[in-house]
């Protein structure tokens, strides 16, 4: 099999393994997967385009060592809501693929309505606002995995 040699004196990596991995992430619709087999630890991440279509693999990066401890999105400042995905499944922003999205950055939405849907076990969940004010950002991708609790919406409650 062969092998790639990473910087420093970094053992050795099998570069088919981070072939498999990268390809496992678009088959699964992932950002990142991580492998750990004894002190050997393989990260592979790609970077989403904002556009709506899915982009390539277009990072690998290969880590070795120790697990570094997780650390999640920065957060907004507190003056900012997120809403978060109450559930594991698909995220769509907008009912069917040829409907305009429920909401755009910079519109001003009322507590309860309606910002997205996530499909979970071909049932269809839409996510409503927490909190009126202005939409200041969409983390979640058009048809990309979403995990329980991750960030998806912020919204400025002052906005």
């Amino acid at each position: 099999m062969p092998r790639s040699r990473t910087a420093g004196a970094a053992p050795l990596v099998p570069t088919g393994l981070v072939r498999q991995l990268g390809l496992l992430l678009g088959e699964l619709g992932l950002s990142e997967i991580e492998v750990s087999v004894g002190d050997l630890r393989v990260r592979v991440q790609r970077h989403l385009a904002t556009a709506a279509a899915v982009a390539p693999a277009s990072a690998a990066s290969v880590v070795t060592g120790p697990p570094a401890p997780l650390t999640a999105a920065p957060a907004p400042p507190p003056a900012l809501s997120v809403v978060e995905a109450p559930m594991v499944g698909t995220f769509y922003r907008a009912a069917s693929p040829t409907a305009a999205p429920y909401v755009q950055v910079g519109d001003v939405v009322k507590e309860g309505q309606t910002l997205a849907i996530i499909e979970a076990m071909k049932l269809m969940n839409e996510i409503e606002a927490t909190v009126g004010g202005r939409i200041v950002e969409i983390l979640a991708e058009n048809g990309q995995g979403v995990e329980f609790g991750q960030p998806i919406v912020v919204i400025d409650p002052a906005g």
